[in-house]
């Protein structure tokens, strides 16, 4: 078994059939499938039920109770996959036929990769396009240290699990941290996987990465949990000796950049939690002169 795919779903049952047909279509076979349901209360539970007999299901796991965060269930999922890549297909997402054939291809142009991506679109729920990933070139290895620095410190490149598979054995060298994560688990998750050996990217535009009212980033933007999660993760990096002083700097300032025009929409308790990260950064580079103009900045400490 070379492939081991995961569906986690949470009441996604209204795309859980374009999701699933869109795996057992891949032009590349050599894989199992396995769904896991933390719970739904849809009606996600007779969707699944329907492909329980297809031979390319090895196992349906249906949760008495919900285990509260994805990660989780990408923890058990990994624990029961027998295959030496794993996938992680969001259950309301879905792809182009070719997408685990080019990205079994790319992983295995050098033994020393752990991870094979391509690039996505973003769709709304009419399924209408918002924006799209892209590389500069049709397929490249990059080296780990260059990887995290250039493709994940900054610019996060993996925007969803969905567009990438991994090499199992990689994830042994994963701490149990991403799990205390309700939002960006999946970005440390990467870059600890990345740590492992070196990135294959794809240029080709193969994955649909579906942005809808029910998803998790929605919710996690609207409390500010991403920006405090994030900017932990970033001292995470700078702490492990992943990222330069540089690198680190430009990573919190993004983060400021996007915060900024929102911060008054946070609740205050999550605000008090992300303006003490901003005040107090790893590396004097970040700091609030080397970030912002003073009148800025001023009028941020004065709120």
């Amino acid at each position: 078994m070379k492939v081991s795919v995961l569906i986690p779903n949470y009441n996604h049952a209204n795309y859980l059939k374009q999701r699933i047909d869109s795996v057992l279509n891949q032009t590349y076979q050599d894989f199992e499938l396995i769904i896991l349901d933390d719970c739904s209360t849809d009606h996600s539970r007779e969707v699944i039920s329907e492909y329980k007999n297809h031979p390319k299901i090895s196992q349906l796991v249906f949760n008495d109770k919900n285990s509260g965060s994805p990660f989780l269930q990408w923890e058990k999922g990994i624990h029961l996959a027998n295959g030496e890549y794993i996938w992680i297909a969001e259950s309301d997402d879905w792809c182009e036929p070719t997408l685990l054939e080019t990205l079994v291809d790319g992983i295995e142009l050098d033994s020393a990769c752990v991870i094979s991506y391509c690039q996505m679109y973003c769709v709304n729920q009419n399924n209408d396009i918002k924006w799209q990933s892209w590389h500069r070139c049709l397929s490249e290895v990059v080296d780990s240290t260059t990887f995290i620095q250039d493709y994940l410190a900054v610019k996060v490149s993996i925007y969803n699990a969905s567009m990438a598979i991994f090499k199992k054995e990689a994830y042994a060298a994963v701490t149990k941290e991403y799990l205390e994560y309700k939002f960006s688990g999946d970005y440390l998750f990467w870059i600890q996987v990345a740590m492992q050996g070196k990135v294959h990217i794809s240029g080709k535009l193969l994955n649909y990465f579906r942005k809808h009212d029910g998803d998790v980033s929605s919710m996690a933007y609207s409390s500010g949990l991403n920006f405090i999660e994030a900017l932990r993760i970033i001292n995470w990096m700078y702490d492990k000796k992943l990222i330069s002083d540089r690198t680190y700097a430009a990573a919190y300032k993004k983060e400021f950049k996007a915060y900024w025009p929102v911060q008054k929409t946070i609740n205050p308790q999550n605000n008090a939690l992300i303006k003490q990260l901003f005040n107090y950064p790893r590396t004097t580079k970040a700091s609030r002169l080397k970030m912002l103009p003073s009148a800025v900045w001023d009028t941020f400490k004065k709120h």
